[in-house]
């Protein structure tokens, strides 16, 4: 089917569904995305050692404060992101799961084993080992709490249905979806990050060996972010440069556009919620060896920006405005209508935003039919981008941006969104506490 807003002589295709370009933040802009920086809590919560807001694999990320880590934390290189699916039916289960839990990731987090390692060699250890000698490289682990956690089949599993928050809803089928059961949903989800991707997956594998007997893994996906040269913007897998259309902490409080206001859940939801944020997490595998082939001028159109500069069409610097309403001396948008910047801009979306946390990754080779001509089938590259969004509500972020990209995106012709979930992400821990404990003692 023929796009409605043509921009080359070959034409465009619509279908699956984008939101690509833009995702990983530049490096110089991440300072930005602290959000106030988590003071409440967070000071007493530091283990002597850390270096919050420092760099190097030494440095360490507070876990404790007002919001959880790994949001408005400068982005590290490496993640890997697990759903789990809850196996117990007693509600203290799931509260001794999250404070086993809370403590292994404070440990972590400074750099120490999940558990104190035990020295009775003929027992497990409470750690696997596998970062030992290892520093904390930055590691944050951020978890999320996804619907089956509150209703099951219509069943309130744990008493929490009434807690449910409206905005953690059921995402609709976008236009294109080739979604994979075992790659989507889940009751529980916890994101690592860090400079070293065996910190990251370290940290996930430990946290599963608590769960066990509780709750059983559902789908992972390990991420990669390029390490681009201070003060340059990374590039992703189809070679563009990533944007920077985040939102960021400058301007006075009643700026439309701000941090605080655009990623973290305020009081229109459950109390449990505020200062937490919503997730949306989605694995969109993109068609390289299509792309591979692709004229660089068609590319340029498909995206809005230009490759080499990332400069937005018609301008020649990174970070100018897009100038959505520029025209040529035909009256033609030098944007094109269904270019990927254009759809995903906030101006094109009632002020929507959506703070992009994303990686790119590379699970080797597949085989695959390509969904648009030449049509070639065989083993393909299963590689793309793990798409991160935190947001304020999915309903006026996510889903109010992508459901016209999904129609309309001119890049939809390259990829395929074949993974899904939604989670409430809780606000930060206070020493002494868990993950989640205002839910469950407001669930009384």
């Amino acid at each position: 089917m023929s796009c409605p807003y043509a921009t080359s002589r070959r034409g465009m295709l619509v279908g699956a569904g984008g939101l690509l370009a833009a995702t990983t933040v530049r490096a110089s802009a991440q300072t930005q995305l602290q959000s106030r920086v988590q003071t409440q809590g967070q000071t007493q919560g530091q283990t002597q050692g850390q270096t919050q807001g420092q760099t190097g694999p030494a440095a360490a990320e507070a876990f404790y404060g007002a919001h959880q880590a790994g949001i408005a934390t400068p982005q590290q290189t490496h993640c890997y992101v697990m759903a789990l699916d809850l196996t117990t039916t007693r509600r203290a289960d799931v509260v001794a799961l999250l404070q086993a839990w809370t403590e292994a990731a404070a440990r972590m987090t400074a750099g120490k084993t999940a558990e104190p390692l035990s020295t009775d060699l003929s027992r497990p250890r409470g750690d696997g080992g596998s970062a030992l000698d290892l520093p904390p490289s930055r590691l944050t682990l951020t978890f999320g709490f996804g619907a089956g956690l509150f209703v099951q089949k219509g069943a309130d599993r744990y008493g929490l249905a009434a807690q449910r928050p409206a905005a953690l809803v059921d995402l609709p089928r976008f236009n294109g979806d080739q979604l994979d059961p075992k790659r989507c949903g889940g009751d529980l989800m916890v994101q690592a990050c860090a400079d070293d991707p065996q910190v990251a997956f370290h940290a996930v594998r430990e946290l599963v060996r608590i769960a066990y007997d509780r709750a059983h893994p559902r789908w992972a996906q390990s991420g990669f972010l390029a390490a681009a040269p201070a003060g340059d913007t990374p590039r992703n897998l189809m070679g563009f440069r990533d944007g920077t259309q985040n939102p960021t902490t400058a301007g006075p409080p009643d700026l439309p556009g701000r941090f605080d206001d655009v990623v973290w859940a305020g009081a229109e939801g459950p109390a449990w919620m505020r200062g937490g944020s919503y997730l949306v997490a989605r694995r969109i595998r993109i068609s390289l060896e299509h792309w591979d082939r692709t004229e660089v001028d068609f590319q340029e159109q498909v995206i809005g920006r230009h490759k080499m500069s990332g400069a937005p069409l018609g301008k020649t610097a990174e970070f100018e405005p897009l100038g959505l309403d520029r025209v040529d001396s035909d009256g033609n948008p030098i944007i094109p209508q269904n270019a990927h910047v254009r759809l995903g801009a906030a101006a094109a979306n009632g002020g929507a935003e959506i703070l992009r946390r994303s990686y790119s990754y590379n699970d080797g080779l597949s085989f695959t039919a390509e969904r648009w001509p030449p049509w070639r089938q065989g083993m393909m590259y299963d590689a793309g981008l793990l798409f991160l969004a935190y947001q304020r509500d999915p309903r006026t972020g996510f889903i109010r941006i992508f459901e016209p990209m999904s129609k309309l995106d001119a890049l939809n012709q390259y990829v395929t969104h074949n993974g899904s979930g939604l989670f409430a992400c809780p606000p930060g821990v206070v020493l002494g506490g868990y993950v989640g404990q205002s839910l469950f003692e407001t669930a009384g």
